[in-house]
Order: C-alpha cells, then sequence, then structure tokens
C-alpha cells in the first residue's frame, strides 16, 4: 500500500524526490502519511480534494483486498 500512494504522488509531482511516505499498522487499521514539496501540495490535494479523495479511493481498495482499513494523512511540508 505504502508504494501505491509513492507512486501516484511521484507520478503526480514536479519533485519527485521530496515525497515521503510512512506507514503505521495497528491492529488491522494501516495509517500512511505522506509529505511532499509545499509547491506539489495542490497538485496532490487537487481540486476541491478531488485528487486526495481518489488516492484514498485506490488505497482502501487495496486495503480491502488484504482484509485491512486504511487511512491516508496529507500533512503539511514545514
Amino acid at each position: 500500500m505504502r508504494e501505491l500512494i509513492e507512486y501516484i504522488a511521484r507520478s503526480l509531482v514536479d519533485d519527485p524526490t521530496q515525497v515521503q511516505v510512512w506507514e503505521r499498522k495497528r491492529g488491522d487499521n494501516v495509517e500512511l502519511s505522506l509529505k511532499v514539496a509545499k509547491n506539489d501540495m495542490g497538485r496532490v490535494i487537487g481540486r476541491n480534494g478531488r485528487v486526495a479523495n481518489a488516492m484514498r479511493k485506490l488505497l482502501n481498495v487495496a486495503a480491502a483486498g488484504d482484509g485491512q482499513r486504511a487511512f491516508l494523512r496529507i500533512t503539511d511540508p514545514e
């Protein structure tokens, strides 16, 4: 699942070297945190959050195949 989000994010941004994804497992739940360069936040979130919601839906489909639930958090770059 981590690789899926990393692949999608790297495909969207101008600076793929700044893409970072962390994965934390808690039982059947998987929480992924995505961090990109400040200039690329708009590309990852999309207009009205459409891109971010699409990424979350794909992540949920992949997680359901493994019998898990997944959550994606897009963190603010510092």
